[in-house]
């Protein structure tokens, strides 16, 4: 099987939240591509019901660019503990915990679940606004860190 760098961390040293680059990627014609590790809980102790990671990968998909112009995706993990996001160019991971930090207040703001509907959602049942909110609560009283080993 091919190396996959997310399998390489150890999950039982990293401390949650947290914001980690997880590495930069150089195309054929030279643009950069980064991914980021965008962790809210601690792996293998806790994790985000569906609903809510659900809700917040609705929210955080236009939260987030309205600080980062350059995102191509934020993608929930399947073990629902976090996001990843992957952006062009090498951006510094204080400006994605700044923009973080900035969206999950936005959550709280927020009154509606974007495009929760049938002809936009493959599974527009499945959100809680209100969990949504409760877990930015809890990242946002934690802080988020760019230190992955506290």
């Amino acid at each position: 099987m091919v190396k996959v760098e997310s399998f390489s961390l150890d999950h039982t040293k990293v401390k949650a939240p947290y914001v980690r680059k997880c590495g930069t990627q150089k195309g054929v014609k030279g643009d950069i591509i980064s991914k980021y590790d965008l962790r809210f809980m601690q792996p293998n102790k806790e994790e985000m019901p569906t609903a809510a990671i659900h809700t917040l990968e609705h929210l955080l998909a236009g939260y987030m660019r309205e600080k980062l112009d350059n995102i191509i995706d934020i993608s929930p993990m399947g073990c629902r503990t976090g996001f990843y996001m992957v952006a062009w160019g090498d951006i510094e991971v204080q400006v994605v915990i700044d923009a973080l930090n900035y969206s999950l207040n936005k959550v709280l703001e927020t009154e509606e679940v974007p495009a929760a509907n049938e002809f936009q959602c493959g599974n527009y049942r499945d959100h809680s606004l209100f969990s949504a909110k409760e877990y930015a609560k809890y990242i946002l009283k934690e802080g988020v860190s760019s230190e992955i080993f506290r």
